[in-house]
C-alpha cells in the first residue's frame, strides 16, 4: 500500500508526499516527531443534572501542550502491537522526512476500528496530511469490517477536536477521570467516533 499526493504547499516548495505501511526503521522517526501543539481555546466538560456540557473556551494566554513519550510502538511485520485485533501504522512521507503517522487497531468483538495516536509534524499540519492518514485508517476499517471509528483526544486539544469533526466524528463519550495520575491530570478525555462508509 503506498500511495502518494502532489501538495504545492509542501515546506521547501512543491513536493510529493507518500503514505505506506511503517516499517521498523521508522520507528525512530516516529518517536521523535514532534506531537506538541499550541492553542487559544479547550474544551470545557461540565457536570449537569442531565449529564454533562462540552462547551469550548477560550484560554489567554494560549496553552502549549506537549505529549510525554508514548509507550506504544510501531506495528510488527504483522500490524500487531499487542492488541487484540490486527493494527496498523501509516507513515507520511516526504523524501526522508516523516511528515506525520497514524496507528490504529480494530477490536473485533464490537467492530471498532480504533485510532491509537495520530500526529503531524508542525511544518505539515494545515495541508491535508493529517485527513489523509485518517482515510487511511478508514480504509483500515473497511478491510477488516469495522462499522466505526473511535478515537480519545484530551479536552484541551481543541484543534484536533476542531479537525475531527470537520472529518465527520462526533461525540460519544467522555471520561472525567482517565488521566489522573498523569502529567495531563485535569483534562478530560472526549471520546468520537465516525461510521465506516
Amino acid at each position: 500500500m503506498e500511495t502518494t499526493a502532489q501538495d504545492p504547499t509542501a515546506p521547501g516548495g512543491p513536493g510529493t508526499v507518500g503514505y505506506r505501511t511503517a516499517r521498523p526503521e521508522d520507528g525512530e522517526a516516529i518517536a521523535a516527531l514532534d506531537g506538541s501543539f499550541t492553542t487559544d481555546s479547550v474544551f470545557e466538560v461540565t457536570a449537569t443534572q442531565e449529564g454533562f456540557r462540552i462547551r469550548e473556551t477560550p484560554v489567554r494566554p494560549p496553552l502549549h501542550k506537549v505529549f510525554p513519550d508514548d509507550a506504544d510502538g510501531v506495528a510488527d511485520d504483522d500490524g500487531d502491537t499487542g492488541g487484540p485485533g490486527p493494527s496498523r501504522t501509516v507513515v507520511a512521507v516526504h523524501g526522508d522526512e516523516l511528515c506525520g503517522f497514524v496507528t490504529a487497531s480494530f477490536e473485533p468483538w464490537n467492530a471498532r476500528l480504533a485510532v491509537r495516536d495520530i500526529e503531524v509534524a508542525p511544518a505539515w499540519r494545515g495541508k491535508g496530511v493529517g485527513r489523509a492518514l485518517m482515510s487511511h485508517a478508514v480504509n483500515f476499517a473497511k478491510e477488516v469490517g469495522a462499522v466505526h471509528v473511535w478515537l480519545e483526544v484530551s479536552s484541551v486539544n481543541a484543534p484536533a477536536v476542531r479537525a475531527y469533526l470537520r472529518m465527520g466524528f462526533a461525540f460519544c463519550g467522555l471520561d472525567t477521570s482517565l488521566y489522573e495520575g498523569t502529567e495531563s491530570a485535569g483534562e478530560r478525555a472526549l471520546f468520537m467516533a465516525r461510521p465506516v462508509p
